[in-house]
């Protein structure tokens, strides 16, 4: 059963701008495993956490870095939650999350799909 569906674009060098002009920033949206990577991994990252936060209905009071955007051995995006995140997943019966991310032509986007009923 899907439980919610979220989807998000980012323009990345408004983004950039964003980052550069808001000190700070880049260490409430990402984790310390997320931080190194190149700006455009960044910005498709971002749009992951908007878009599970809007499959998750949107509520207030979840935290950026409650989310993490791994990579799988296999090259897949896979999406880790922990506190605010995992505990809103768990209210709604999230077992298993859906993650898809891209980026070309300046622009970074991504869909989630948060599925329960599973068990």
């Amino acid at each position: 059963m899907i439980v919610g569906t979220g989807i998000d674009v980012v323009d990345i060098p408004r983004f950039a701008e964003t980052l550069e002009r808001t000190p700070g920033l880049r260490e409430r949206l990402f984790t310390s495993a997320e931080l190194e990577l190149p700006l455009r991994s960044l910005a498709a990252r971002f749009a992951a956490k908007e878009a599970l936060a809007k499959a998750l209905g949107a509520p207030v009071g979840l935290a950026w870095t409650d989310v993490t955007v791994e990579r799988r051995d296999d090259g897949r995006p896979h999406i880790v939650m922990t506190g605010t995140v995992q505990s809103r997943a768990e209210e709604l019966g999230v077992e298993r999350v859906h993650v898809s991310l891209s980026h070309d032509a300046g622009v970074a986007s991504a869909v989630v799909v948060a599925e329960g009923g599973l068990s």
